[in-house]
């Protein structure tokens, strides 16, 4: 076996050998020279298998076609007998009057539309399953099921062999609802379209009559029913304008809908009028139009706004679905939402903790990093605290429930996220502030011009007028925010950085306090062995014996670059380390009281190193090998490569540069001078509850970035929430802009955006406002006649269309 294993180690380290399920790298330690199939994991394979056995084999073809990415699948050993419980059923099963239930999960692993295709063949493996439809951007599948034929159970653990493994999706009322109203506006976008597409075909046959000629009953036949279909777009879709209107003059508030809704309703009382009377003009091209590109335009405003769900939804994503509730007949799974206060619940090496609680038996580590920045695991023992959320690292611990789910810290802390949210007041955009003044002073012109001419005639009067309400119809107005934010969004999106809304482009345009988060932000998130002191080939038997470990010191042991041996044995101590035999050598690694117990003497002395590290913050793992203490490792959190230089320029671009972290203050300010920030801007051991008192400082312009839970409600309080990549899932639906890409440097290119985006509006703005003032004049003076009005009126909009779409398209190459 011994020649077997070495062959296949070289094997691997020469050729590379590739997972046949994901395509990764399999480990040396996994290579099977005399199987055809090779696997980097127990996952990988048993996904394989499953795909095989039930006949979809067409994925890989799929897959491979659709995308480059490659996903190693996490498959666990867990039956899902909780999904079963009725309690768990209550929360999240729909039962239906045919006697199906349906049901919403959420799956991890979905990346491309071949996850699509072989989900929806649920039905097809699994009889009972009725119906699978996963959204590929929500990443949540849609169940229907029998639940004669088949348990949910059953269900989830198909789609785990699968590579998919199922968590229930909270909030679905809440997405089932905001997609009806997306459905209803695309139904209301169609209506309209179809009507402008109409009136547009029987406008050309009228513009055309003018110069060749038209018989009269068609003329008036054409006219009429264009008056017919544009009634059902201005009473229809339309009507959300003069709702709109209405609400804001009830309000005191005035809005684009406004003098939108007037344009709509002169034009088309004085369309209607022309029509009855068999002379003039009837505008209704023009309108039918106008209701169709602000539909649209509103729709695309909308969607991006639907893009962040409710925060408050997310604080179960921090809570296992599962708890092991132990009682007098041994140990049962129950869903959370079973948990009562007083149960007994034992939490098992890397699961999240389910609920707050006292430890009541048991030593482990626990990594608290999500809820409090501490980038080191904290040692717990009986009588300690546990949070829901936090992971258990190193060994079984049973604790005493004293709260769940929203009562709980991540649920208290989830409710200020959602408070920060609803107070941070919505930035009115420049359209609408000068809505109330372009309004009035559009109207006092249209009466203006009548009064003008009414000495030749009311009719001709009455048409000026007329014209120009429709050529001042603020079209290009409504349209110029939402086009150039789209585009800029668009922009921002290719290049990795995912922004919500437009209200945060336009605050980081202004500079103000920058407060960046520590762990996992300015640093890479996972402790790393920053200086090996002593015997370097102690590190290659170290990492054989740490390797597969759970614990964070463990994981950045393991990590070397040189082929690692299998361990003869490994011992683990909870709390102070591990020993074990490697290539016939003992070895020992651990704090050092842990190790001097093992070693019978030292090589050199590493007492200065001891120091250096208290007085730094840093973690110390001692090394012996055959009864000596060899080397020694310092660990921490390190520094992203670009964090210096992108703190450099931020304060270069006029940016006040903070850090903030729950962290140890001595780390807290190792890692702040590292990246050049000044003593007095650093700031260490604040709590989540005064991150958020911090950045809601009262005449500050803030911008807040981080990644983690402990970050989320100050990210939704501060003027501007930035999470990287990475981060945890709440912080990412609690800020206003997320970067996909690692390292601080895309910071600064949303900064650029943001200025690119501004001057692309206020361009926008400014040749609509030119537009309306030239054609305003001309329409005064009689120069402009209502049928040149209703033609020239599309004009401006097709000029903030040009200049929209170049927003954010100056965007400088070394800000990339």
């Amino acid at each position: 076996m011994s020649g077997i294993a070495t062959t296949s180690s070289a094997i691997a380290a020469v050729t590379g050998v590739k997972c046949t399920h994901c395509g990764l790298d399999v480990p040396p330690a996994l290579v099977r020279a005399e199987l055809p199939e090779q696997f980097c994991c127990h996952g990988c394979e048993t996904v394989y298998r499953t795909i095989h056995e039930c006949g979809l084999e067409r994925y890989y073809e799929l897959r491979d076609a659709s995308t480059d990415q490659r996903v190693r699948p996490e498959v666990p050993d867990h039956a899902f007998a909780e999904f079963d419980d009725p309690a768990f059923e209550a929360v999240y099963v729909s039962r239906q009057p045919d006697g199906l239930a349906s049901i919403e999960l959420a799956l991890e692993g979905v990346h491309c539309a071949a996850c699509v295709w072989l989900v929806e063949r649920l039905p097809v493996v699994l009889p009972g399953v009725i119906e699978s439809r996963l959204n590929l951007r929500t990443r949540v599948v849609h169940v229907r099921w029998d639940p004669a034929k088949v348990q949910l159970s059953r269900a989830a653990a198909t789609l785990t062999h699968l590579g998919y493994r199922p968590h229930p999706a909270r909030g679905a009322g809440v997405r089932q609802a905001r997609l009806r109203d997306e459905r209803r506006m695309l139904a209301r976008i169609a209506i309209a379209g179809f009507c402008a597409g109409n009136v547009m075909l029987l406008a050309f046959a009228l513009y055309g009559g003018v110069s060749g000629g038209i018989e009269p009953q068609f003329e008036s036949l054409f006219r009429w029913m264009s008056m017919l279909i544009a009634l059902v777009s201005l009473a229809g879709p339309g009507s959300v304008f003069f709702r709109g209107a209405l609400a804001a003059l009830r309000a005191r508030a005035p809005h684009l809908d406004l003098p939108i809704g007037l344009a709509l309703l002169i034009g088309g009382l004085g369309g209607a009028v022309n029509t009855i009377r068999g002379s003039g003009e009837i505008y209704f091209d023009s309108l039918t139009a106008l209701v169709f590109l602000l539909l649209v335009g509103r729709f695309i405003q909308q969607r991006q706004q639907r893009m962040a769900s409710d925060s408050i939804e997310l604080l179960y994503a921090f809570t296992p679905s599962l708890a092991h509730v132990v009682g007098e007949q041994g140990v049962r799974d129950v869903p959370v939402e079973a948990l009562r206060i007083g149960d007994l619940i034992e939490v098992r090496p890397g699961e999240l903790v389910a609920a707050d609680g006292t430890l009541e038996s048991g030593h482990s580590f626990i990594d608290a990093s999500l809820l409090t920045g501490e980038s080191r695991p904290v040692e717990v023992g009986p009588g300690g605290m546990l949070s829901a959320g936090t992971l258990n690292i190193a060994s079984p611990v049973r604790l005493r429930v004293e709260s769940t789910g929203p009562e709980s810290r991540v649920g208290r802390l989830m409710r200020l996220v959602a408070d920060a949210a609803e107070r941070k007041a919505p930035l009115l955009a420049l359209a609408n502030r000068i809505a109330l003044v372009f309004t009035i002073v559009v109207v006092l012109l249209a009466c203006g011009t009548f009064a003008l001419w009414f000495s030749r005639g009311a009719d001709q009067a009455a048409e000026h007028a007329i014209a120009l309400l429709i050529v001042t119809c603020p079209c290009a107005l409504g349209l110029a925010t939402p086009l150039a934010m789209t585009a800029s969004i668009g922009r921002a999106a290719r290049r990795g950085i995912m922004i919500k809304g437009s209200d945060a482009l336009e605050r980081l345009t202004h500079p103000g306090v920058i407060y960046l988060d520590k762990t996992g932000t300015v640093t890479l998130g996972r402790l790393t062995v920053v200086d090996w002191i002593g015997d370097e080939s102690a590190r290659r038997l170290a990492a054989s014996l740490e390797r597969g470990g759970r614990h964070p010191i463990a994981q950045a042991l393991a990590d070397v670059d040189a082929v690692v041996p299998e361990p003869d044995s490994v011992e683990h101590v909870t709390g102070a380390g591990v020993r074990g035999v490697v290539e016939g050598r003992d070895v020992v690694i651990g704090s050092a009281d842990f190790v001097n117990r093992h070693v019978r003497t030292t090589r050199g002395d590493f007492s200065p190193q001891f120091t250096r590290a208290a007085q730094e913050g840093l973690t110390p793992v001692a090394i012996g090998v055959d009864g000596r203490v060899v080397a020694l490792a310092l660990l921490a959190d390190d520094v992203r490569p670009d964090s210096r230089q992108v703190v450099e320029r931020l304060r270069r671009a006029g940016w006040n540069v903070r850090l903030l972290s729950g962290d140890d203050p001595r780390t807290t300010r190792r890692i702040g001078e590292r990246v050049g920030i000044a003593a007095k801007d650093i700031f260490g051991g604040v709590s989540p509850e005064r991150k958020l008192e911090v950045v809601s400082r009262p005449g500050e312009r803030t911008v807040m970035v981080g990644d983690g839970v402990n970050d989320a409600a100050a990210l939704a309080a501060a003027g501007v929430g930035i999470a990287v990549h990475g981060g945890a899932e709440v912080s990412l639906e609690a800020s206003d802009v997320y970067l996909t890409r690692p390292g601080l440097a895309p910071i600064l290119e949303t900064i650029e955006l943001a200025r690119s985006t501004r001057r692309a509006i206020y361009g926008c703005l400014g040749a609509s406002l030119t537009y309306n003032s030239v054609a305003a004049t001309l329409a005064i003076m009689g120069i402009i006649t209502p049928i040149i009005a209703a033609i020239l009126m599309p004009l401006s909009s097709l000029t903030v269309v040009l200049i929209a779409s170049r927003a954010g398209s100056s965007l400088r190459e070394e800000c990339r």
